[in-house]
């Protein structure tokens, strides 16, 4: 069995696909690369999955399907997967060999006591035109280098993300607990991060700058404009995760656990009240009120944690000038942070 499977989800991605299966090819034959061609019908994506999976048989393969939107290009890769451990990586992104190779080695030799349920390692901000890119590191946040369960997990800053970049997931656990994300839908990456962590007991994390998180095109799905633009995809995964917290019974977990779930939803309902606030339209304010609102009917008491913290008493300022400070607050975390 391979020790680790890496899902590219592909779509029209002649462009930039190759540096990012370069990246990973040195790992070796212990690493088994889908690639997955999601309907692409623009350009030679198709010809070069075929060709790379015919020139090294050993480590890729190359999965072709109807267009189903990154999602069901992520389940087809889980469905296709044989590695103990499984990742997703963007066909605009890449992956630091080194870091790849030496996170491979420490797989193996968690294996040997029993494995991990989850591996976290860094990621890097690479944005277009930035002199210096962001480093999203969890030193301070996470043990480092030993197993640990969620009640070690130290404070997380507002501007730090456990994303679907920097988690490999153990395989058979992701498929024990059904994960299937939606079709046709962008953002699923914050379902695909969020829904196994009840399942997840053990942890690891390497201060590796494993990942590199591409930004600056301007057809990205995490283009502001673009994300704007489909905003009604962003709402539909936020209730989604909303709905997964309100099914889970805590009362059996480790109560650490659920303080890190509503972190990460605090995140998704910022960035969801953000872009309609950005909007500005009387539709997108109704928009924002509605998912607040559909947040307090299906979890009342979570709403009431998350509406008086921070990310909540500023994404729900009131009036005009209210929404202006929002805005220049957002504004300037974005400039420290330098994600789009």
């Amino acid at each position: 069995m391979k020790i680790l499977t890496i899902a590219i989800p592909c779509y029209n991605s002649e462009a930039y696909m190759e540096k990012c299966i370069k990246s990973m090819l040195p790992a070796g034959e212990e690493l088994e690369i889908l690639i997955v061609d999601d309907g692409s019908t623009k350009d030679r994506t198709p010809q070069i999955a075929d060709a790379y999976a015919a020139r090294y048989p050993e480590i890729i393969r190359a999965v072709h399907q109807e267009n189903g939107g990154h999602g069901e290009a992520v389940n087809a890769g889980l469905r296709n997967a044989t590695g103990r451990y499984y990742k997703v990586v963007d066909s605009d992104d890449w992956v630091n060999t080194k870091s790849l190779i030496r996170i491979m080695e420490k797989m193996k030799e968690l294996e040997e006591s029993g494995g991990v349920d989850m591996l976290l390692a860094n990621f890097v901000y690479d944005k277009v035109g930035a002199k210096h890119k962001k480093l999203m590191r969890f030193k301070n946040a996470f043990p480092v280098n030993e197993v640990f369960g969620w009640e070690r997990m130290g404070h997380l800053h507002e501007t730090q993300y456990i994303l679907m970049h920097n988690i490999f997931y153990r395989t058979q656990m992701l498929k024990d607990c059904h994960l299937e994300l939606p079709k046709h839908t962008f953002y699923v990456d914050n379902i695909f991060a969020f829904q196994p962590f009840p399942y997840v007991e053990k942890l690891y994390y390497m201060d590796e700058n494993l990942y590199h998180y591409f930004i600056g095109r301007d057809d990205q799905s995490v283009n502001e404009k673009v994300m704007i633009g489909r905003i009604d995809q962003q709402i539909r995964v936020n209730k989604i995760m909303i709905d997964v917290m309100g099914e889970q019974d805590f009362s059996t977990k480790d109560p650490h656990l659920k303080k890190y779930m509503l972190i990460y939803l605090s995140k998704i309902m910022m960035v969801t009240s953000m872009m309609l606030i950005l909007d500005g339209s009387k539709e997108a304010l109704a928009k924002k009120a509605d998912i607040w609102a559909y947040l307090k009917e299906h979890d009342a008491e979570d709403y009431k944690k998350l509406r008086a913290g921070l990310l909540g008493i500023l994404m729900n300022l009131p009036g005009r000038f209210g929404r202006r400070a929002t805005i220049l607050g957002y504004k300037a975390a974005q400039k420290f942070v330098g994600f789009n």
